[in-house]
């Protein structure tokens, strides 16, 4: 387990990353980053490619290894910087039971 939690500090990197979803992240990012990425597997947002460069669906990591992963075939993407956005909105949820939508309005 980190060290390292996610606080209302930490806003600000959320907000860096809603503005440049694939850019370059800056020092406090990556360890947002790292964070949301990193732990258990187990019901973690990911992305499924399913046209490459063109659509993804969101999936969650199952229980197990070597399970499938779950594909949640009503949530489709055809803009990789909006479908990252996504699972680091649902990720930072499930990490800090905070609303992105919310907190950066």
């Amino acid at each position: 387990m980190s060290r390292y939690r996610l606080s209302d500090e930490d806003l600000k990197y959320a907000a860096e990353f809603k503005a440049d979803p694939l850019g370059t992240p800056s020092p406090g990012l990556q360890r947002v980053l790292n964070l949301l990425r990193g732990g258990p597997k187990k019901g973690k947002y990911v992305l499924i490619v399913k046209e490459p460069f063109r659509r993804w669906n969101l999936g969650r990591m199952p229980e197990s290894r070597g399970e499938p992963i779950e594909i949640i075939s009503e949530v489709e993407y055809t803009d990789l910087a909006e479908a990252e956005w996504d699972v680091f909105k649902r990720r930072w949820k499930a990490s800090t039971g905070q609303d992105l939508d919310q907190e950066l309005a």
